[in-house]
């Protein structure tokens, strides 16, 4: 499998990997990428919300020049992780 990697920490760590199964290049192509704004849209939250989690490492995102696109599937996998149920 490979690996899309949230930026990196101040100390050098990682978190808030996506695990992407291992294919061939036109396998990537599949993967759909979200802006911060359809994310926030999504999770029904600021957009500033999202920054932060993609800069604490808790959301996976990909840089592309000036802006950031979060993997459809860490998004889904950050809210799996989140949830919790009423008692």
């Amino acid at each position: 499998m490979s690996t899309i990697e949230s930026p990196r920490t101040p100390g050098g760590s990682t978190r808030g990997n996506v695990d992407l199964p291992r294919r061939s290049d036109s396998s990537l192509s599949e993967v759909r990428f979200l802006t911060v704004a359809e994310v926030a849209s999504l999770m029904r939250v600021s957009k500033m919300t999202v920054y932060r989690l993609v800069h604490s490492g808790d959301l996976s995102a990909v840089r592309v020049g000036r802006s950031f696109r979060v993997p459809e599937r860490a998004v889904h996998a950050y809210l799996r992780g989140a949830f919790i149920e009423a008692s």
